[in-house]
């Protein structure tokens, strides 16, 4: 095995950012955008591949029509209206998006059409009810600095946002549709060569101008980053990698897929070394042979009534298990493409004896296939009406990688920085014109209008915040980059609190919370400026904030009313106060003879545990030194 180094396999990188739009309708309807997980409506579809307007057929869509899925789909009468139910035609195109997209592709000095039309783009995972996208190319070219980069932009698209994955049970897969046609912007760039440390440089300085137009939502799902890799060598293939949901990870994810490139073509080389090829006769229904097998996934699958059946493949010895490099071999892209059909039981001869399969099942196997030491097999464990399906689908890949190398795939980040196989890479096929809404003129009048309205560069904007609420450049940054900048905006202009202070609560604080494993987005714009409104009025302490966030981001209240009276935070008078600090330094008069004005630190701490975020810091401070000058005094 190999030590990989990035910079010998020559990669390029393109990003496509994916923005929702701060609109108060969606795209084509007039819908409010609203985050919601009560649904009132409920329906089911089943999708299926059609041919495009050549006669032909998506790649994408033939592929994800083979898992033979069940559509269910959950919606409120709020957020989703027959349009996105597919029951009626689009409406026209929204005003607020149609203007902010504009203002975008000016800041990216990007070309736009005066003549838009808008497009399907075939999509049959459930994500939208129609069966496919409707997208709208607004303009091509133009140019963004990151720092000392200069990335050029390839295109600027329109487009609407997919329902939202609720999750998978069995054939049934689950979408709620409060974000199906929010308006969505997708900006990619041209490909470019830098190196992997500076991938997340080019993200941020992107999203920073489409944060800059004050235009774009913020926030979880308000932003997704996909990016294209492709190596040197790789015949000119490109990986496209989506679901990137942290800057973080882009780092690690080009990486990967940059070595799992360049290790396939390693893998190549050995297949075609081996002189393999596939007929029919390789492909054997072991299920009675393995009746006694003692491999627990291959017995639950024999009480499912599913079929096992092994595939020999001959002079392969080896090659299954091969790593190139450290998590790069032929059997991960085998589990891979079995698990997209759902199906867990896939073994290859390179792991066995194992899993409960032993030597001497392995024996009567090969003795069945007929074949040797020099030989490979996989074993399968599927219901009968896939099994054949699956097998046919690895044998096209092997074959794929054998003689073209790096298989053209769209796939998924993970959370480690990893990518796993999603589908295969659409083709042409996948657009065709949308026959429900006319072309769209774009005015002089309009491109004026967009140029007028371009926002200012990211560094003039932290400038003015810095100024104008007297804030370090660091929480400026912070603020800004923050989904809280609206909110922090308007409780500066509507009350008397210094905003350093409320920049560091919803920075600082919230982020601390998040931390420790609680959920931000249980907590609602309106609750944390209630929150600063009963500050304002010295209802509240400061010290009450952290423990109100804690008690709503952990799910035990909805409410800033809620979690006060479960977190028994309420105001106490300062006579009341004043009584049961008295109590706690006569409960520790030892501490107070011992280290004098200096015991201040450790009653300070057990004043505060008993108080829970009921007097403010300050308060609590100059009673405590009273108390406890009093108390030296006396004796």
């Amino acid at each position: 095995m190999e030590k990989f180094s990035i910079k010998d396999v020559g990669v390029k990188v393109g990003l496509e950012i994916h923005q929702q739009l701060e609109t108060n309708k969606k795209l084509f309807c007039n819908c409010t955008p609203i985050e919601s997980d009560d649904y009132s409506i409920k329906f089911q579809r089943k999708l299926r591949a059609s041919k495009s307007e050549l006669g032909e057929f998506d790649p994408a869509a033939l592929f994800e029509s083979t898992k033979s899925k069940t559509i269910m789909y959950y919606a409120n009468e709020e957020s989703s209206c027959l349009v996105e139910q597919d029951e009626e035609p689009p409406h026209e195109l929204d005003e607020d998006a149609r203007k902010i997209v504009l203002i975008i592709a000016a800041a990216l000095k990007s070309n736009i059409f005066s003549e838009i039309y808008p497009m399907r783009k075939t999509v049959i995972d459930g994500s939208n009810t129609t069966g496919f996208q409707r997208t709208m190319l607004i303009s091509q070219g133009g140019f963004y600095n990151a720092g000392e980069i200069k990335i050029g932009i390839q295109s600027i698209c329109l487009e609407e946002d997919a329902a939202k994955i609720l999750g998978e049970e069995g054939s049934i897969r689950k979408f709620g549709l409060e974000r199906l046609g929010v308006p969505l912007v997708e900006i990619a760039t041209d490909p470019f060569e830098v190196d992997s440390t500076e991938i997340k440089k080019i993200a941020l300085s992107l999203g920073r101008i489409l944060r800059s137009t004050k235009k774009v939502k913020r926030g979880l799902g308000s932003i997704r980053q996909d990016v294209n890799v492709s190596i040197k060598d790789g015949r000119g293939v490109v990986i496209e990698v989506k679901g990137v949901q942290q800057l973080d990870q882009l780092e690690k994810v080009v990486e990967y897929e940059a070595k799992r490139q360049h290790g396939l073509l390693k893998i190549s080389k050995k297949i075609q070394e081996s002189n393999w090829s596939f007929n029919n006769q390789n492909k054997k229904d072991i299920t009675e042979l393995f009746t006694n097998c003692n491999s627990k996934i291959i017995q639950s699958a024999i009480k499912k009534n599913q079929k096992i059946v092994a595939v020999s493949f001959k002079n392969m010895a080896g090659i299954f298990g091969y790593l190139p490099y450290e998590g790069i071999r032929l059997g991960k892209e085998v589990a891979e493409l079995v698990r997209f059909f759902g199906i867990g039981g896939v073994f290859h001869s390179d792991e066995l004896p194992n899993y409960g399969i032993e030597k001497s099942d392995l024996d009567e196997l090969k003795n069945l296939l007929k074949i040797n030491e020099n030989d490979a097999f996989l074993i399968l464990a599927a219901p009968e009406e896939k099994i054949h399906t699956v097998i046919d689908q690895i044998i096209l890949r092997i074959e794929h990688i054998k003689n073209q190398g790096i298989p053209i795939d769209t796939r998924l980040a993970t959370p480690v920085g990893e990518t796993k196989f999603l589908r295969p890479r659409p083709g042409a096929a996948r657009m065709y014109p949308e026959t429900d809404i006319p072309p769209i003129i774009i005015s002089e009048k309009e491109l004026i209008n967009a140029e007028k309205n371009i926002p200012k560069l990211w560094d003039e904007a932290i400038k003015e915040i810095e100024v104008k609420y007297e804030m370090n450049q660091q929480l400026a940054e912070q603020i800004f980059d923050s989904k809280y900048i609206e909110l922090f905006e308007n409780i500066t202009k509507k009350m008397k609190i210094n905003p350093t202070f409320v920049a560091s609560i919803l920075c600082s604080t919230i982020t601390n919370l998040e931390r420790k494993g609680l959920d931000s987005n249980l907590l609602k714009n309106q609750e944390i400026f209630k929150l600063f409104e009963l500050l304002e009025k010295e209802e509240i302490a400061k010290e009450s904030i952290e423990i109100i966030f804690e008690n709503i981001m952990s799910k035990k209240s909805q409410n800033v009313e809620e979690a006060m009276k479960n977190a028994s935070i309420e105001s106490i008078n300062e006579e009341d106060l004043n009584e049961i600090i008295k109590n706690i330094v006569d409960q520790n008069q030892e501490l107070i003879k011992n280290q004098r004005e200096r015991a201040m630190g450790p009653l300070m701490g057990i004043v505060m545990k008993e108080l829970r975020g009921k007097a403010s810091g300050e308060i609590i401070n100059k009673l405590l030194l009273k108390n406890i000058k009093k108390k030296l005094e006396n004796d």
